[in-house]
């Protein structure tokens, strides 16, 4: 793999912004994880290849594991605070991202929902085909 695109300052200037560091002249922005991995990995194939102890949590709710029910959590073979971590920090920012599903259990899903944005992974910038 050849990285054609390096550009030392774009790059170290990105890393900081994420880290929260970074200059923005837009006052309290933050970078919202939550929001990032719904709109770029809806399905959460990306951490569940590196979050094994996740694996069992299906679709976008992989994103938020605080969020689900005692009994989805035990159904994926998950235990917070034992197989997987409790949250240091819940930003209030997440909860918009955080939508009570059927039967009351809490779904993460971005403000449109999956059935009105397209998954933009990254397959979709460089697949040829767009509109698929």
């Amino acid at each position: 793999l050849l990285k054609v695109d390096y550009d030392v300052c774009s790059n170290y200037g990105n890393w900081l912004y994420s880290a929260g560091i970074g200059n923005d002249p837009r006052d309290n922005r933050k970078f919202n994880m939550i929001k990032q991995g719904l709109d770029y990995d809806g399905n959460g194939d990306y951490v569940r290849l590196w979050v094994p102890e996740l694996q069992g949590i299906k679709g976008a709710d992989i994103h938020t594991p605080w969020a689900l029910s005692n009994a989805a959590l035990s159904q994926a073979g998950v235990t917070l605070g034992e197989t997987y971590p409790q949250p240091v920090v819940t930003a209030p920012e997440w909860s918009r991202h955080i939508h009570q599903g059927p039967g009351g259990s809490p779904h993460p899903r971005g403000r449109r929902g999956p059935a009105q944005r397209k998954d933009r992974g990254i397959d979709f910038y460089f697949s040829r085909k767009k509109d698929a």
